[in-house]
């Protein structure tokens, strides 16, 4: 990699110094706070941290830190990769992880979807990772077509390697300007925000996993990769049996793209496969924590797409928490809980907690659903009869009690 300009380099050491002092003292785990100090002294620092890298990046409504993690992981074999492993998927966060790792290759980015043309734009990245679009944050990100219209303009014309899910019709309008695209057929479970062409609102006719409009000619492109349950198909026809530690339908096709990425880096999936196995948990995601002999599983979901692949793994037979919060970072409007369909929670003991645990309560009430309030996740969790149990939290209740727990991996 070539020298950075002294200005650069000053930007990037400080930042690294700022990120390791907010580790120190417990105020972070400096994936922000360092790269938002390079860019005051150094506005260009994340164009000039990009050059002569070989990036990635990879945008979802979700599943996006995720399969960051499965890229990476893969692409290890080849050398070192910059990534911002915990999730800070803003140009702050860019920043601070390409600077962690000055002399890394590679790069694998997670990005915000709202941000994703900007830093397309700045990075000039050779790779670019579209997996889905759903409502998320509608008070911050607006209508998801909007955003699809955005990635379809960021695309159009640039030297980027697309790859991308043609199972969700909104992905595969934004990606269909783009050069080259490989699709995936990874699979779309939550379809309730593309009933309708993007391209001229018409319906979109669907029969098993095709779509197409009915009133042009847009339509699911034929896929170079296919998910099929649990074996990943490649171009060349070979199945490959996806024996992963990520439990759920929405991991396997996580991994499918990972492997599809990877593959234009010269990782072959024979290679690819044991790295994506290796990895257990992603920021906390899946991971077991206990105390007093209550072992709780954490799962995270911050939209309704996100609780339906939630409610995929978790065991029938176990007690569930539920926590909400409505925080910046989760976006205020929680009147998003009305399009999950919380019915299949019937039958199970099921705890509210969280900063919004009314308005879930009367979302539960409504469907039909028993509950018990809970004060705080830690009377949640001791209401529980030693055992295990499932946890769903949005973002910010999950870093809550992640950190409850000492940041649990």
């Amino acid at each position: 990699m070539s020298q950075l300009p002294f200005r650069a380099q000053v930007a990037s050491a400080l930042g690294r110094t700022a990120a390791t002092l907010s580790r120190m003292t417990g105020r972070g785990d400096g994936s922000v706070i360092g790269g938002r100090v390079g860019l005051v002294l150094e506005p260009d620092l994340l164009r000039k941290l990009a050059q002569d890298r070989k990036l990635v990046l990879v945008s979802a409504t979700n599943g996006k830190t995720t399969t960051t993690r499965l890229i990476t992981s893969a692409l290890l074999e080849l050398g070192e990769v910059a990534t911002n492993a915990f999730g800070a998927n803003m140009p702050a966060g860019h920043v601070s992880a390409l600077s962690q790792a000055k002399r890394a290759p590679y790069g694998v980015l997670e990005v915000d979807e709202k941000y994703l043309p900007d830093v397309l734009d700045t990075t000039g990245a050779s790779v670019l990772c579209l997996m889905n679009l759903s409502r998320d944050q509608m008070d911050r990100a607006a209508e998801i077509w909007l955003l699809a219209q955005k990635w379809r303009r960021a695309v159009a014309g640039k030297p980027v390697h697309v790859v991308a899910n043609c199972d969700d019709p909104l992905v595969t309008w934004a990606a269909s300007t783009a050069g080259q695209v490989i699709w995936v057929a990874a699979g779309q479970r939550w379809k309730e925000d593309s009933w309708c062409c993007p391209e001229c609102g018409g319906p979109l006719d669907r029969k098993d996993s095709d779509w197409a409009c009915r009133e042009c000619t847009f339509r699911r492109p034929q896929p170079h990769w296919v998910l099929d349950h649990d074996v990943a198909i490649d171009p060349r026809g070979q199945r490959w049996p996806l024996d992963i530690q990520l439990p759920g339908q929405a991991n396997r096709a996580n991994a499918v793209m990972a492997l599809a990425v990877v593959e234009i880096f010269g990782v072959p999936v024979q290679r690819a496969l044991p790295k994506l196995a290796e990895v257990r948990s992603v920021a906390g995601r899946y991971t077991t924590v206990e105390r007093d002999g209550r072992h709780a599983r954490l799962l995270l979901a911050k939209n309704p797409a996100g609780w339906l692949e939630a409610f995929d793994v978790t065991d029938p037979a176990l007690p569930i928490i539920l926590a909400v919060n409505a925080q910046g970072p989760d976006g205020r409007d929680t009147s998003w809980l009305w399009d999950v369909d919380y019915r299949i929670l019937r039958g199970r003991p099921v705890f509210v907690t969280g900063e919004r645990k009314l308005d879930l309560a009367l979302r539960l009430d409504t469907a039909g659903v028993p509950f018990q309030l809970a004060g705080d996740f830690t009377e949640a969790l001791a209401a529980q009869p030693p055992g295990r149990v499932d946890v769903i939290a949005n973002y910010t209740a999950f870093q809550h009690i992640r950190t409850e727990f000492g940041r649990a991996e």
